[in-house]
């Protein structure tokens, strides 16, 4: 999708569904910008009656009074039910549309993307969204009815003193119409930086540990304080904008309505048909042209700048997103097949990997070994991306991996990673990723991942903290491995799933993993144990980007070649 696809689908959600509660409150503020106009009428005609120049009586004018009164009350209430419940599912619909497509981006997509952006998106940005595009279109229209209603209304009592008015009122609108402009500027100025603001915060909390061992704390307070400092300052000019043009504002409008009280007032005095009543009603009219000219410019640039907010999300949520044309898989059928694949990072003039050729069989255990910095990872990234950044050819069941569907890839693929990602949720939950199976299917997979003693110990319910902080590697990695088990997928890739463990929690998830024997497994470890090398039906040895030998561990060991070095610098 193109980013205005994707902005007209995110603009959708405003509205999907959303329609019966959208036009009570648009008919709402209609009428609603009606009310001043009459309260100005029973202005006039209260005025006139004392002057004696009404043909309406004091009790007609109490009975249109008590009427006005209860339709402003039944305005009032009908807006409570329908403004806020309009508001809140157009911004549920909005934020869960968001997520829903950068959901859908591939992992290669997702990897060359800036987490901040959308943590900011989906909180200031939305909260500026709805305040300045959202919540914006009710008054917007408000003020519209209020102004065009108060000008027909003053053009039928006196057009001159109308004119009059119009010419005056040209002093606020200008000056809001430049506050305006500044206003959105600033409000992009805020943005930019609360979004630099939160990707510091994730940098400081994500490397605490870091920080604190190289007791880096000054410096990080010193970086967090710039950034805060910053966002801090750019707010602090929107609001002086904003407080600015409201005085500026006020000021010019009060001008314009003693300016139009003095003229009606000569006009009223050299007999030009003007009542008392007649001229206040002016005044207090002045209110409901005045108020929309100062505020509708900033409205409108309030919504204008939270649209360049939607255009901001729609461009990154558009960027590395999936072709159309992707074709599905259901199966690994005849394997995984390599054939001259070369890679290299964005940016770089060197290939991490080049003429790799090699051959996965469905059913079988791998192997993938090497010395740091070998490419063994990217090795095993370029199937878990399905990008298509490689040269050469990746085939799954004879598909280019090119052309594959990441949804349907990721329906035959389970990855098993060094640092698992635990929601702090249940043990039962993390398990599931909360999707519903079968009791008799979890209790099985629990046990074939080894999580008898947690769940005897502390109970499915048990919660795990965020990322997982009441559970240890070893239990975080059973739990990799059951999610895996209940997936049921086809192939398993594990990338160095045990370096951060124990020996022997090591040996036992990896023996675990061999065990799955109906899944092709596909693993890149640093331990060369050679009980365990020795369950894989072949093992492949990268070095410098290439692969070097290839072979069951005998093999190998026989060849007496690089692997073999590796395996005695490793003992």
């Amino acid at each position: 999708m193109n980013k205005n696809t994707i902005r007209a689908e995110l603009v959708s959600q405003f509205h999907r569904k959303n329609h019966c509660a959208f036009f009570l409150a648009l008919t709402v503020s209609i009428l609603t910008g009606t009310t001043g106009l009459i309260i100005s009428r029973i202005i006039k005609e209260l005025i006139d009656i004392i002057s004696g120049e009404s043909d309406h009586t004091l009790e007609q004018m109490l009975f249109i009074s008590i009427a006005a009164a209860a339709f402003t009350i039944i305005l009032s209430i009908l807006n409570y039910i329908s403004e806020p419940a309009f508001i809140r599912k157009a911004m549920r619909q909005y934020k869960e549309k968001s997520f829903g497509i950068l959901a859908s981006k591939s992992i290669s997509a997702f990897r060359s993307e800036n987490t901040s952006t959308y943590l900011s998106a989906l909180t200031n940005d939305a909260s500026a969204i709805e305040t300045g595009y959202v919540s914006a279109i009710l008054p917007i229209i408000t003020k519209i009815v209020s102004f065009t209603g108060s000008i027909v209304l003053m053009l039928i009592y006196s057009p001159l003193l109308t004119v009059f008015a119009l010419l005056i009122m040209t002093v606020p609108a200008a000056v809001s119409a430049i506050m305006g402009k500044k206003m959105a500027a600033a409000q992009k100025d805020v943005s930019d930086s609360n979004s630099e603001f939160v990707s510091t915060i994730t940098d400081c909390l994500g490397g605490f540990r870091v920080i604190k061992s190289f007791k880096a704390e000054k410096e990080v307070e010193t970086l967090f304080e710039e950034q805060d400092t910053l966002l801090e300052n750019n707010k602090y000019c929107l609001r002086r904008i904003a407080g600015l043009t409201g005085s500026l504002g006020l000021v010019t409008g009060g001008m314009a309505q003693v300016g139009v009280f003095l003229f009606g007032t000569y006009l009223a005095l050299n007999g030009r048909g003007l009542t008392a009543g007649t001229v206040l009603m002016f005044v207090n009219l002045m209110n409901f042209t005045i108020d929309p000219l100062s505020q509708l410019p900033k409205l409108l640039a309030g919504r204008k700048a939270a649209s360049g907010l939607i255009d901001k999300l729609a461009e990154s949520l558009c960027r590395n997103n999936s072709k159309g044309d992707e074709v599905p898989i259901s199966s690994i059928g005849s394997g995984i097949s390599f054939k001259d694949v070369s890679f290299r990072y964005e940016g770089s003039d060197k290939d991490v990997l080049h003429d790799i050729n090699c051959e996965f069989l469905p059913g079988r255990s791998y192997a993938i070994v090497g010395g740091s910095g070998s490419g063994k990872s990217t090795f095993l990234n370029l199937l878990m991306s399905a990008g298509d950044e490689y040269g050469g050819s990746i085939k799954v069941d004879d598909k280019e991996l090119r052309s594959v569907s990441a949804d349907s890839l990721f329906d035959i693929m389970s990855v098993i990673q060094q640092n698992v990602f635990i929601f702090n949720a249940s043990i039962r939950d993390n398990v599931t990723m909360f999707r519903d199976f079968p009791k008799d299917k979890v209790e099985q997979v629990l046990k074939k991942a080894h999580l008898e003693d947690l769940i005897t110990e502390r109970g499915e319910l048990y919660m795990c903290g965020e990322n997982g902080k009441g559970l240890s590697g070893g239990e975080k990695q059973r739990i990799s491995i059951a999610r895996c088990l209940l997936k049921d997928s086809s192939i398993l890739l594990a990338d160095e799933a045990t370096s951060s463990l124990d020996n022997k929690t090591s040996h036992d998830i990896a023996s675990a993993i061999l065990e799955l024997g109906s899944m092709t497994r596909i693993v890149v470890t640093h331990s060369l144990e050679e009980s365990l090398l020795r369950r894989y039906d072949e093992i492949l040895v990268i070095k410098d980007g290439t692969i070097e030998e290839r072979g069951d561990f005998r093999t190998l060991m026989d060849n007496d070649g690089y692997f073999k070095a590796l395996y005695t610098v490793a003992g």
